[in-house]
């Protein structure tokens, strides 16, 4: 079981790329996702030559498919945004990591679709495609994808529903270059209970229906603080939460799950993150 799953942890770039394959394989990994840049900035840059090319000769050192390494978007991009400036700013900034996706052969990127700030879901969705079709434009000839994740059902937040990415799809002239992402606390957040069979058995069938499975790219694996419904978005240790050991063997069970690589955004650092992979491990061995 455990040579079939790709799982890895949010990895600090702080040593730059080219360390985080060595990172992730020394807490016990095989997967990993990174912020392209300073998550806390509106600027960015691409990568050093020389940087690339060891980040690149290490993930072959170290055996890490580029099928399972993904970038996480900024925290200051908002494609819903009603605001003219932010809303472009969030357009240049997201071509900015796209582009340093491609330059270390990263496919997929991860984005939070959006807030609308009071204007609306419907208002949101359209400046969310909007902005991504100008992305995409920019970036015609990169094969990067865009990973729409769910998130928790908190204020104006758009993406609690696969209805809303199926709609935000939809309406892009680029539907090849989107994908999604599902992330177990934020859908624990907006009542998808993947404690039981029926539970995980529902929530497929939906990300089915609306997107299609083919889509779903990889799945943030993370318990979580608060109960069923909460809407309040706090991780936690993986069977440490309201989700807890059960609710994951649970989920495990499922062949569609196990065929997406997991990446942990538990809390802690890199020490943390390798007791969390030997939980999930341990967590496996109970999955028939």
């Amino acid at each position: 079981m455990k040579f079939e799953i790709k799982l890895g942890a949010h990895m600090p770039i702080s040593k730059g790329f080219d360390k985080v394959p060595e990172e992730t394989v020394n807490i016990g990994g095989n997967a990993f996702q990174i912020f392209p840049h300073n998550a806390r900035q509106w600027r960015a840059k691409l990568p050093d030559r020389k940087v690339v090319n060891l980040f690149k000769r290490n993930m072959k050192k170290y055996g890490i498919d580029y099928e399972a390494a993904f970038c996480h978007s900024g925290y200051l991009i908002n494609l819903a945004s009603p605001k003219e400036d932010v809303w472009k700013k969030s357009v240049d900034l997201l071509e900015m990591e796209v582009r340093i996706c491609a330059a270390l052969g990263i496919r997929y990127l991860n984005i939070h679709p959006g807030s609308h700030l009071g204007a609306g879901i419907d208002a949101g969705i359209e400046l969310i495609a909007k902005g991504l079709d100008e992305v995409f434009k920019r970036t015609e000839n990169l094969d990067v994808i865009i990973l729409l994740e769910n998130v928790a059902p908190k204020g104006s937040a758009i993406g609690f529903k696969y209805e809303q990415m199926k709609r935000i799809i939809d309406l892009t002239s680029y539907p090849d270059r989107l994908g999604v992402t599902y992330d177990t606390c934020h859908g624990f957040d907006a009542g998808y209970d993947i404690r039981t069979p029926e539970g995980v058995r529902n929530l497929l069938n939906e990300i089915d229906e609306m997107v299609g499975l083919g889509r779903l790219k990889m799945i943030h694996l993370n318990d979580s603080k608060f109960p069923l419904g909460a809407a309040k978005d706090r991780h936690e240790f993986i069977g440490f939460g309201h989700i807890g050991v059960d609710g994951f063997r649970n989920f495990f069970s499922f062949e569609e799950v196990r065929k997406v690589p997991w990446i942990l955004e538990t809390p802690g650092g890199n020490e943390e993150h390798a007791q969390d992979i030997k939980r999930v491990f341990e967590i496996l061995e109970g999955v028939v």
